[in-house]
This record gives structure tokens, C-alpha cells and sequence, in this order.
């Protein structure tokens, strides 16, 4: 990948870690969720769908060459949010509280900050699609 590639998977991921952890603010407490505990409420297909979600963040971060401890913590943040939160309500909190997605991002720009810091630094500038 070169490095507009590289540029342009990084902000989809941002967006797309963001829509499924936190795009909607609550108002009056601020607290911020995504779709992923919303679409946990749906019993069965809801935490199916968010789970095929989190994969594929975690398929293209993969693009990045991540070390393997690195993706297996990635795999256990979404792995661990697919098994509580199959539990219903105390799963759908656990979603909202959570948030792997996010997790995931910090782990891949952690990365990104020791391997490729001119990719980070281009990516801080550059506004995020909408």
C-alpha cells in the first residue's frame, strides 16, 4: 500500500471505529455511544452485524502489518465485546461502555506513532471524511 492508500484506510477506520462506538452524544450527560450498543438491542442479529463490523475494522487494520501481539489484542477486544455482549441488557451496557472499536483504533495509531510517525502526523492534519 502506498501511503495515500495507507492514508485513506487509516481515516475509514477512524470513521467507521467512530460510528460503531461513538457517534451519538447523549445529551444532558455527554456520554457518547455508537450503533453497536443500539444494534445490540436487536436479539441474535444485532450483535452478529456490530461483530461483522468489528471484523472487518480489524481486516483492514490488519493492512497495516500489525505485530501478532498487536492483533490479537485487537481480536480479544472484539471478541470479549461479542461474548458479553451477547448477554442481553448487561450486554448492551457492557457495548456501551466498552467501546472495542476504539480500543482497536488507539492500539493501530500506537502502532502507526512507532513505525510509520509521518503517516500519523499527515493523517492528525487531514480532516476526516464525512
Amino acid at each position: 500500500m502506498n501511503n495515500t492508500e495507507r492514508l485513506l484506510t487509516l481515516n475509514r477506520i477512524r470513521k467507521l471505529s467512530r460510528l460503531m462506538d461513538t457517534a451519538i452524544r447523549i445529551p444532558g450527560i455527554g456520554f457518547r455511544i455508537g450503533l453497536d450498543p443500539i444494534m445490540g438491542l436487536i436479539p441474535g442479529a444485532g450483535d452478529l452485524v456490530s461483530t461483522a463490523f468489528s471484523a472487518y475494522i480489524i481486516f483492514l487494520a490488519a493492512r497495516f502489518s500489525l505485530p501478532s501481539p498487536v492483533l490479537y489484542r485487537m481480536v480479544f477486544n472484539i471478541g470479549l465485546e461479542a461474548v458479553v455482549g451477547s448477554i442481553p441488557l448487561i450486554g448492551d451496557l457492557f457495548d456501551a461502555f466498552y467501546k472495542s472499536n476504539i480500543r482497536n483504533l488507539a492500539l493501530l495509531e500506537q502502532h502507526l506513532q512507532v513505525v510509520d510517525p509521518e503517516l500519523e502526523e499527515v493523517a492528525a492534519v487531514t480532516p476526516l471524511p464525512r
